[in-house]
């Protein structure tokens, strides 16, 4: 049974401190789902924006074409300086923030809706997997948070994009440089990663009523195979 006293406000703050309730209620709540979605999205681009307008900009150009494999730096060069400018990178970045993460929830929700009705036979929609996949992602609000932390304490506005990604594997365990090949592979795995994982099992499980292992292991498998098979591969 639904609390009529309880929000999305009370949501968004459970999903983090108890995050069973919050996923019991937000089943109930699908139209709830707009508000996590465009806080991810605008404290992402936010925190883009600001970035972009902070930085040494023309710093960040000559790092950048730094980072191109010496092979290709000489051809490579004029082009990123003809085509880097703050507008460009702003709203580029900022349109693939949004564009990804509606692309990535919909991958995510379609797997879900087709495991559930494979595995349990549970009678949830399309839409309530969405949901799902935008209110379990919302931990990920803590990476832009970080960042911007970071930008306020930096000693200069002289700090590539990969220096924001503190709470990735990269920034904490692997130490990668940018022409490495494990680099972008652990910077495309977070704290947040692991815990939105969590957040899925025990979700997938209270909505579908399948087993804590089976639940974990259709939530963990497709992304063990990518990133294991990219892992090996890098």
């Amino acid at each position: 049974m639904t609390d009529s006293s309880y929000s999305v406000f009370n949501a968004m703050v459970d999903i983090v401190a108890a995050p069973g309730k919050a996923l019991d209620e937000v089943k109930l709540h699908t139209s709830w789902l707009w508000w996590p979605l465009l806080t991810i999205i605008l404290l992402a681009s936010g925190m883009m924006i600001y970035y972009y307008n902070w930085v040494d900009f023309p710093w960040l150009i000559e790092e950048t074409i730094r980072q191109v494999p010496a092979e290709n730096r000489a051809e490579s060069a004029d082009a990123i300086r003809s085509f880097m400018s703050v507008g460009t990178s702003t709203w580029t970045t900022v349109a693939a923030i949004a564009i990804m993460s509606l692309i990535i929830y919909a991958i995510q929700a379609t797997y879900l809706h087709l495991a559930n009705k494979l595995t349990t036979g549970a009678e949830i929609g399309f839409g309530a997997w969405f949901s799902f996949s935008v209110w379990t992602a919302f931990v990920g609000v803590f990476g832009p948070l970080a960042a911007l932390v970071v930008i306020f304490m930096a000693d200069s506005n002289q700090l590539a994009t990969q220096d924001l990604q503190v709470l990735s594997l990269n920034s904490l365990l692997v130490h990668a440089s940018a022409d490495e090949p494990l680099f972008t592979w652990a910077n495309s795995l977070t704290l947040t990663t692991f815990w939105t994982l969590f957040l899925m099992s025990i979700g997938y499980a209270r909505w579908t009523g399948a087993g804590v292992a089976k639940s974990t292991t259709i939530v963990v498998l497709p992304w063990l195979l990518i990133f294991g098979g990219w892992g090996l591969v890098a």
